[in-house]
């Protein structure tokens, strides 16, 4: 005789069924909600890295497509330009000489490279707008205060530095080259060279005239002080006449001509660094 299965131990079972179904779900939901946590939470850790990213490439865009618009209503007068750039060694070549091109492509790669020159040059300032702009959310306030005097100051600078090369160094600089030579010898100076001599005092002296934004930077910060920068001025000349030497052609003249007023600025930016007092950041005060 078979025997005849037991209602109770039936039911039992089917509970029993059910329990271990509950238990399982329970463990299964638990997982998915952790991993669906440690997704969103991967998630949410991405998404300011990729809207910063997005912002960075957005506003690095519009200062290309600036410096291009500006180049293309420059192109026009871009003989006109290395004219203006040449005037100071055209003016001092002695009579018969001229400047010359001795490539194929100079006549039109010189005005061309001189040009985008240019329209970076002048779209510094919007550049530097949009670094700010991208930078300054991540500021306190006081920091913000102090950022745009000094992002204005060293526009400025730079475009005086590069004037000063312009109506001081180079008149001088070239007039002791043209009356320094043999006088068997005639002054045919290459295009192309002659640009790349006068972008490299340009850049040289723009950013030498940026000293004192540095001095007044390095003490603001707490990095040095008044004290040890007054104490080290022997080795500031030393480096000033280095930095001469490395950043201009090879002569003393226009070594000189960039470390003097290298050193003058250095102790400009000492006289403004004397009015510093530094401001602590927030967290700072509440360590305190």
């Amino acid at each position: 005789m078979s025997a005849t299965p037991d209602p109770q131990d039936s039911v039992h079972s089917r509970a029993q069924g059910q329990t271990d179904a509950f238990q399982s779900g329970q463990q299964g939901g638990q997982k998915s909600g952790q991993k669906s946590g440690q997704k969103s939470g991967h998630d949410a850790h991405q998404a300011p890295l990729i809207e910063h990213l997005i912002e960075l490439r957005s506003r690095l865009m519009r200062a290309v497509l600036v410096i291009l618009a500006i180049f293309l209503s420059l192109y026009a007068f871009s003989n006109d330009i290395y004219t203006f750039i040449a005037q100071p060694l055209m003016a001092l070549l002695p009579e018969g000489s001229q400047m010359i091109a001795t490539e194929v492509a100079s006549p039109f790669l010189a005005p061309f490279k001189l040009t985008l020159v240019v329209a970076v040059f002048i779209a510094v300032p919007f550049v530097l707008h949009q670094a700010w702009a991208f930078i300054a959310p991540g500021l306190y306030d006081n920091e913000k205060r102090l950022a745009v005097p000094l992002l204005a100051s060293s526009v400025m600078l730079f475009y005086g530095g590069a004037a000063f090369a312009y109506y001081v160094v180079f008149p001088l600089l070239f007039e002791f080259f043209t009356q320094t030579g043999p006088a068997e010898v005639a002054v045919m100076t290459d295009i192309n060279q002659y640009l790349n001599f006068v972008l490299k005092l340009f850049f040289a002296f723009g950013i030498a005239f940026e000293i004192p934004i540095a001095t007044f930077l390095l003490i603001f910060s707490g990095a040095t002080t008044v004290e040890s920068l007054s104490k080290k001025r022997p080795y500031v000349v030393l480096g000033c006449f280095v930095i001469g030497m490395l950043m201009t052609p090879p002569d003393v003249i226009s070594q000189s001509l960039l470390a003097v007023p290298m050193y003058l600025l250095y102790e400009v930016g000492i006289l403004f660094g004397r009015l510093v007092k530094r401001q602590p950041r927030p967290a700072d005060d509440g360590d305190a």
